[in-house]
C-alpha cells in the first residue's frame, strides 16, 4: 500500500493543453509526484502509446505506482532524476515532456521530511532520501561565506550575511539540529521592521538551503536541452515554475533554442550556422485560472512555459 502521497495537480488542464497529447503517443512525466499529470496523461492513451513516470522520490514513486495501475499496460515507472532523461530514454524519442519543478505538498505535510518551516523536524530537506548530503550537513558544515552565498542566490534574501553569521555562531556551541532551532537563528536575524507580514522570516533561506541540498537549479538549463535534443518532431515540452529563480532559467534556455544563432549583433551575417530547434507556443508565460487560485493557495506563483520541438 502506498503512502498518503497528497499533491494537487498545478495547471492540470492547461497542461494536457499543452502537450497536445496524441493517443499513440510516448509522454514523459518528469517529476511524478501523486501522480496527478500522470494519471491524466495515461487515461488519454491508447494500448499503443507509453507514458514514462519519473520521480527521485520513493514516497511519490509507492504513490504513483498505486495511482496508475488501471494504466500499467502503458506506463512505465522510473525512480530517478529527470537530469537523466537522456539515459532513462535511451534513444526513445517523446512526443511530449512534462516537469512540475515545483515542491509537493506531500513532502511539506510530511513533518519528518524536514521541509516546512512551521513544525518542528529533523533537518533533512532531501527530495531523494539516498542522497548522501542533507540540510543539516549543508547548515552545519558550510563555511559562513558559503552558507551567506547560497542563502542570498537561492533565497534572494538581503540579509544572507546576518544569517549566515548567526548559524555560524550559534553552532560553536552545539550543532543544529532541527528546522525550529534553524527558524529561531533566522528570525533572530532580521530586524522587526524588516519581517514580511503574513510571511515566515525564514521562508526565504529555506527555500535556498532546499534548493542547495536537492540541486534544483543546476539541472534546469541542460535538462531543458535534452528534452529539446530528444523530442520527436512537433513534440512538446511543458515545464511548471513556481518562483523567479526557475522561471527565468526556463525562459532563458528556451528562449535560446529558439533563437539559434549566437553571433554578436554587430556580425551582419550568422557564421556559426546554429538553426532554432523548437519554437514558443506562448511568448508570455500561462497563468493558473481564477478557480484554482481559489482551490490551491500554493499554484499562487506557478509559470507554464510550453515549446515545440521544430
Amino acid at each position: 500500500m502506498a503512502v498518503n502521497f497528497e499533491h494537487y495537480s498545478v495547471m492540470l488542464n492547461e497542461c494536457i493543453d499543452g502537450l497536445n497529447i496524441k493517443p499513440d503517443g510516448l509522454y514523459v512525466d518528469c517529476t511524478a509526484g501523486g501522480g496527478g499529470h500522470s494519471y491524466a496523461i495515461a487515461s488519454r492513451l491508447n494500448e499503443n502509446g507509453k507514458l514514462i513516470a519519473i520521480d527521485r522520490d520513493i514516497d511519490a514513486i509507492e504513490a504513483v505506482t498505486e495511482r496508475l495501475a488501471p494504466f500499467s499496460d502503458r506506463v512505465e515507472i522510473v525512480k530517478n532524476n529527470f537530469s537523466n532523461l537522456k539515459e532513462i530514454l535511451n534513444g526513445r524519442k517523446p512526443d511530449g515532456v512534462l516537469i512540475d519543478l515545483g515542491i509537493s505538498s506531500h513532502q511539506i505535510d510530511v513533518v519528518e521530511r524536514g521541509f516546512s518551516y512551521n513544525a518542528d523536524a529533523p533537518l533533512d530537506m532531501r527530495m531523494n532520501r539516498d542522497d548522501p548530503v542533507s540540510a543539516y550537513d549543508i547548515v552545519n558544515t558550510y563555511s559562513e561565506e558559503r552558507l551567506a552565498n547560497v542563502i542570498f542566490q537561492y533565497g534572494e534574501e538581503k540579509f544572507s550575511r546576518r544569517i549566515a553569521s548567526r548559524i555560524v555562531e550559534y553552532r560553536k556551541t552545539k550543532p543544529i539540529n532541527t528546522t525550529l532551532e534553524l527558524v529561531s537563528i533566522i528570525t533572530d536575524s532580521i530586524p522587526p521592521k524588516f519581517r514580511e507580514k503574513g510571511s515566515n522570516p525564514a521562508k526565504r533561506t529555506f527555500q535556498a538551503i532546499r534548493i542547495e541540498v536537492n540541486g534544483e537549479l543546476e539541472i534546469i538549463p541542460p535538462t531543458v536541452k535534452d528534452i529539446a535534443e530528444c523530442l520527436n518532431e512537433g513534440g512538446r515540452m511543458a515545464i511548471i515554475t513556481f518562483h523567479s529563480l526557475e522561471d527565468r532559467l526556463v525562459k532563458q534556455t528556451i528562449n535560446d533554442l529558439s533563437k539559434g544563432c549566437t553571433c554578436p549583433p554587430s556580425f551582419p551575417v550568422c557564421v556559426c550556422g546554429k538553426m532554432p530547434t523548437v519554437k514558443q507556443i506562448s511568448r508570455k508565460p500561462i497563468l493558473p485560472s481564477n478557480k484554482e487560485l481559489e482551490e490551491n493557495k500554493r499554484s499562487h506563483s506557478a509559470k507554464l512555459r510550453v515549446a515545440e520541438k521544430l
